[in-house]
């Protein structure tokens, strides 16, 4: 009986004619019949090959592909859920990779969301000059002088004299006390300023010993002098300032460093961040599941189908996102607002189609789902973007 591979060439040298009865490539014996080898998956075919052949299997693996893709699209769309339980059945050929659907679609939203986008722009605010021209410790702000200090003073003062019983608050019987503890706080700041710009040597031995300077400390030792002394490298930093090798020392200088970077062209910043997420969802998904499997523990399905159905949602958004900006772009709109909704109601229809559970139970438990997506993303959001300005 023929094997049936998928394909639609049924000319050139897969015609009957040219079936030998052993693989070429690995020697098995074949029958006339085996349009591929059974061992290797070879065409069995004994045609010398010409130009025509590389373009029927190229036009061939083309429609193939659409084929796969459409019917895949379809079932999304159309039928929310019953895709998944195709595949985890076994009925797998007439559809696309699941993982690698999704990263296809991750890469191509994300492509389309940033290109042409206006994040660039906002590297011309020229927010690099106002960095330089700013004291230290001032992180792009303009360093508050005496008199700034002295006027916000006033002003918090001049508001308290409006509040009655004032000796009621632990530890301030009056305004002068109060007064006092302002002073001296300004006073103690402009002296460690004053100490780490005369002597930054010696203030950053100090944060060194018995490691009496946390991590906070010394970025912001750091990301004063990487602008004042224009150091590049940590081996500069480690000769001018005594910096040992201490990992503390490393992750300050590098965050420092890229939190610079980051602040002088934000819109770079952002877009290179945005591109890492198609990646990310990767690493995503797969604790999301636990969830998931956790809600239908009692269904007898295993961590990869609860996976499974993950990533086919997951695709199905970013079709309906993908379609959203296709609209907006030639109908001048913002539509992935409608688009989000859209989906919410396919998301619960694949939920009802593929656990088989009722309404009641089925609206519970979306959203207890929906509720740890948001916070799981939300956290993810968080770690990349902060660790993205610790590499960047």
């Amino acid at each position: 009986m023929e094997d049936k591979k998928p394909t639609l060439i049924t000319k050139g040298r897969y015609e009957l004619k040219f079936r030998g009865t052993k693989c070429l490539n690995c020697g098995h014996l074949l029958d006339v019949s085996d349009k591929y080898c059974p061992n290797c998956s070879q065409a069995n075919s004994t045609k010398k090959l010409i130009l025509r052949d590389f373009w029927d299997e190229f036009f061939s693996s083309i429609i193939n592909y659409d084929s796969k893709l459409l019917k895949t699209l379809y079932a999304l769309l159309v039928k929310p859920g019953t895709i998944t339980k195709d595949y985890i059945k076994g009925k797998r050929i007439a559809y696309t990779n699941p993982f690698r659907f999704l990263l296809s679609l991750a890469f191509l939203y994300f492509l389309m969301a940033t290109y042409d986008n206006s994040l660039s722009n906002l590297d011309s605010l020229g927010l690099e000059d106002k960095i330089e021209k700013t004291g230290p410790l001032s992180y792009g702000f303009k360093t508050a002088d005496s008199t700034d200090t002295k006027k916000q003073t006033d002003e918090v003062l001049g508001q308290l004299d409006s509040i009655r019983n004032l000796e009621r608050i632990p530890g301030i019987q009056n305004l002068d006390s109060l007064q006092n503890l302002i002073n001296q706080g300004v006073r103690a700041e402009a002296k460690k300023d004053s100490f780490m710009l005369v002597n930054p040597r010696k203030y950053f031995e100090n944060l060194q010993n018995k490691n009496a300077g946390g991590l906070g400390a010394r970025m912001e030792f750091f990301f004063t002098f990487l602008q004042k002394d224009s150091i590049k490298t940590f081996e500069e930093a480690k000769e001018k300032y005594g910096a040992n090798e201490s990992w503390r020392n490393k992750v300050a200088f590098n965050g420092s460093k890229s939190s610079l970077k980051a602040i002088a062209q934000p819109g770079t910043y952002l877009n290179n961040t945005i591109a890492k997420l198609p990646l990310v969802i990767f690493f995503f998904l797969p604790i999301f599941t636990v969830f998931l499997r956790v809600a239908y523990i009692r269904k007898k399905y295993t961590y990869t189908d609860h996976l499974i159905f993950s990533f086919h949602n997951q695709s199905l958004l970013f079709i309906l996102l993908i379609i959203s900006l296709i609209i907006d772009t030639i109908f001048n709109m913002a539509s992935a607002g409608l688009f989000l909704l859209i989906f919410g109601f396919y998301l619960y229809k694949a939920m009802r189609r593929f656990y088989g559970q009722g309404r009641i139970k089925t609206i519970l438990k979306y959203i207890f789902l929906n509720t740890m997506f948001t916070l799981l993303a939300l956290f993810v959001i968080i770690v990349l973007f902060t660790g993205s300005v610790f590499t960047y």
